[in-house]
């Protein structure tokens, strides 16, 4: 699935129509107005994913902090199920605060519907962090699918009842819809029959019929029925009160009989991706003399015009993937335990030469798209350490993936991931070598990320004497910059910067001269600006930008960018800080860096106040607000960070007043992000000055009460508010007292002129020249 970003949230896009259900979907959503968990149960391929889908798009807009979907079915592991969350939220935290906290603290005053699909495999933890979200959280909702309840407090649950299979049905609709796709073929009133008998023989179950609409490119209607029931009589399925997971197996049973051999055993050895793979990954993990590489595109197309396969377009790109229902049968067919275990590290020994790819390509001019190609990965990239972490014979392997995916932890948003899985691989009992002390520098790096000192200190004490006793140079450096970032996070800027200078030197007699030697300088340099000397610092980060410009490397660059804002603000050259906070902010852009984000904006900020400009600096500080309010702890709880924002906010006031201040602040903060980004950036003009003329305040209304008074401007009625927000009309009546009582006002009239006052006027229209 295609996952599309807005403001309003986070969904897959729909990848083929979707037949009605619009009495289920009504009762969801009225279910919704009733509780704030709802749980969507039935049996695999029943159609749960699909109707919560359906239904969170269409509440879109009765949620103002937006819907969101978190894809559960690659995840394995409990005990990142709140990263994943957070993951799919947009929310990282640099603090050892547990993740539930973070998401609890985030969730707090907002009113959003989180969807989580497909959470029976990871029941207890769903329920444990859904009951302790709906306690922190008043205005949250939560929309779950899974095969069994959650026994959440409050849970509502709606079963999905399988497609009815008389007449022109969904069931039907559904039949001829998906053949018509794959065959293009025109049903006759007699094969309408047929397929309305074909329907009841699966009992409506919507995956069945797809797959049994899948066999019409080569197979006549009636033939796919007399063979459909063949197969039903074997397996001894009954017809009436069946149970239908044997029907469900009964029917991919039969599609599996109908594939060739070779399609078969493919099937059985793709059941060991999760998420999405390409043909690249497919002919590393399944091809042998069975199955030649030269033959696997072509059984791949054959498995997705059967729709065992699911085939996804991502920028022109080809990638597959199987429903969890499907890839449990294929699993099931694997064979032995030991094939299963030699199909697994096949697909573990791929993504470990994709990591190391990453690792050795990191330092040059593709690091975006390395990004976007792990991110697509990701799952697999989970499944491969998860695997490791099952097999205690594996675990060496999975300290060499965990290691070689260092920059994708520190650099794209996986901090807390990284230091879960570095931490359970390193509590086991290892013998030293490099693979090891990596790991275990790697894992300090990330604890200075997270400001946990102590363990830092514990780390470096395991690797540094083997590093020594094996002359590992390139260690050594690492391990000087490791330390000396963390005597810096403690104020001793002196220590910093004798060990930066030793880890550039280092690196320089023979390490790693690329990430290596650019990451000592940004010590140096961030040591020599925190200490006040600009100079050292300005000329540290000249020559780093030099060297990273002749590799073609842009994220070190942008670091070096940020301490250059940070120097030139030391020394007063406020037009050179907003520059190099701009440079930084471009890059950071193109990786997706929120941190990057966030640290940049204030910097220019602090860099446009001091340059006069107080309504752009107030937005600008908005905006930044935005950003930090993913991460959990605002400037990361930094003394000097924060004495910054505060400096910039008290010379923003002075000169705009506390209300001017407050309205360019918001304007900021209700950018969505691209085009808070484009402004900062200068790609876009500021939105008028907000005057005391025009009439821009909604104060004293909550945002939820400013879009009740909307509503009511649309002429809306209180029980139609209420369907429209999904919530009771006995809530929305509150509502309408509440605001008439804080505007002072007397009926619903008044509100609605109230509210148009309010309201950004509407672009003119085109006049039409037309005759």
């Amino acid at each position: 699935m295609r996952i599309v970003a807005r403001r309003a949230g986070v969904l897959p896009a729909e990848v083929s129509s979707f037949v009605d259900r619009h009495r289920e979907r009504g009762r969801i959503k009225q279910l919704l107005t009733e509780a704030r968990l709802v749980t969507v149960a039935g049996i695999g391929g029943v159609g749960k994913t699909r109707t919560a889908l359906r239904v969170a798009t269409e509440l879109r807009r009765s949620f103002p902090d937006g819907v969101w979907w978190v894809e559960l079915s690659a995840l394995r592991d409990p005990e990142l199920l709140a990263y994943v969350v957070a993951e799919a939220l947009g929310i990282g935290d640099a603090t050892l605060r547990p993740m539930d906290e973070v998401l609890a603290g985030f969730l707090g005053g907002k009113q959003l519907l989180l969807v989580l699909d497909t959470c029976e495999h990871l029941a207890e933890a769903c329920a444990a962090l859904v009951d302790g979200l709906l306690r922190a959280a008043p205005g949250f909702r939560v929309l779950a699918t899974s095969r069994q309840p959650l026994k959440v407090p409050g849970e509502r649950l709606f079963t999905v009842s399988p497609l009815a299979g008389t007449g022109l049905s969904d069931g039907v609709e559904l039949f001829v819809e998906r053949s018509r796709a794959i065959s293009g073929i025109v049903l006759s009133d007699e094969e309408y029959r047929v397929v309305a008998r074909l329907c009841q023989r699966v009992d409506g179950i919507p995956l069945a019929i797809e797959l049994a609409a899948a066999r019409t490119r080569a197979l006549p209607v009636q033939y796919v029925l007399d063979h459909l029931d063949d197969r039903f009589r074997m397996l001894g399925a009954m017809r009436a009160g069946v149970a239908r997971h044997q029907t469900m197996r009964a029917a991919i049973n039969w599609s599996y009989e109908l594939c060739s051999p070779s399609e078969q055993l493919l099937w059985a050895r793709l059941s060991v991706f999760v998420g999405a793979f390409d043909l690249t990954a497919v002919a590393e993990v399944c091809a042998d003399d069975r199955l030649p590489p030269a033959e696997l595109p072509a059984l791949v197309t054959a498995l997705a015009d059967k729709s065992i396969l699911l085939h996804e377009d991502r920028s022109g790109e080809s990638r597959y993937r199987l429903l969890d229902t499907i890839r449990a049968y294929g699993r099931d067919r694997l064979g032995t335990e030991e094939d299963r275990t030699e199909y697994l590290r096949r697909h573990r020994d791929h993504y470990l030469r994709l990591a190391q790819r990453f690792d050795a390509e990191w330092c040059g001019p593709h690091q975006a798209r390395w990004r976007d190609r792990l991110t697509d990965e990701h799952a697999n990239l989970r499944a491969a350490l998860d695997f490791c972490l099952r097999n205690p014979a594996e675990r060496h392997q999975g300290l060499e993936l965990a290691g070689a995916l260092r920059y994708y932890w520190i650099a794209c948003g996986a901090l807390r991931e990284g230091r879960h899985y570095l931490d359970r691989l390193l509590d086991c009992d290892l013998a030293p070598d490099p693979t090891l002390w990596t790991a275990q520098w790697v894992c300090a790096w990330l604890a200075v990320a997270n400001g946990e000192l102590a363990a830092v200190d514990t780390l470096l004490a395991r690797c540094r004497p083997e590093v020594e006793r094996h002359g590992d140079v390139e260690a050594a450096g690492w391990i000087a910059y490791v330390a000396g970032a963390a005597a810096m996070a403690r104020g001793d800027l002196s220590a910093a910067v004798e060990l930066g200078e030793r880890s550039a030197t280092l690196h320089q007699q023979g390490g790693d001269t690329g990430t290596g030697l650019f990451n000592a300088w940004c010590l140096l340099a961030m040591a020599f600006a925190l200490a006040g000397d600009a100079a050292r610092a300005i000329a540290v980060c000249d020559e780093g930008r030099a060297a990273c410009d002749a590799r073609g490397e842009r994220w070190a660059r942008s670091h070096l960018d940020y301490m250059s804002a940070l120097a030139e603000l030391t020394r007063g050259d406020f037009d050179a800080a907003a520059a190099y906070a701009r440079d930084a902010l471009r890059f950071k852009r193109l990786l997706g860096d929120n941190l990057g984000f966030a640290v940049n904006l204030d910097a220019l900020a602090s860099a446009t106040a001091a340059q006069g400009q107080a309504d752009r600096a107030a937005r600008l500080l908005g905006i930044a607000h935005q950003v930090w309010q993913t991460f959990g702890l605002p400037q990361f709880g930094s003394p000097d960070l924060r004495a910054a924002r505060q400096l910039c906010e008290r010379q923003a006031r002075a000169v705009l007043g506390d209300a001017a201040y407050r309205a360019a602040f918001d304007a900021g903060l209700e950018l969505d992000l691209d085009s808070a980004l484009r402004y900062a950036l200068d790609e876009q003009p500021p939105k008028p000055p907000q005057t005391a003329e025009q009439p821009l305040s909604w104060a004293p209304l909550t945002r939820r009460e400013r879009q009740i008074a909307e509503l009511v401007a649309d002429g809306l009625a209180n029980k139609q508010i209420a369907e429209q927000l999904v919530i009771s009309t006995r809530t929305a009546e509150g509502h309408v007292e509440r605001i008439l009582v804080k505007l002072g006002l007397d009926n619903r009239s008044q509100i609605a002129a109230w509210a148009t006052r309010r309201r950004k006027p509407k672009p003119p229209t085109e006049p039409n020249h037309g005759s």
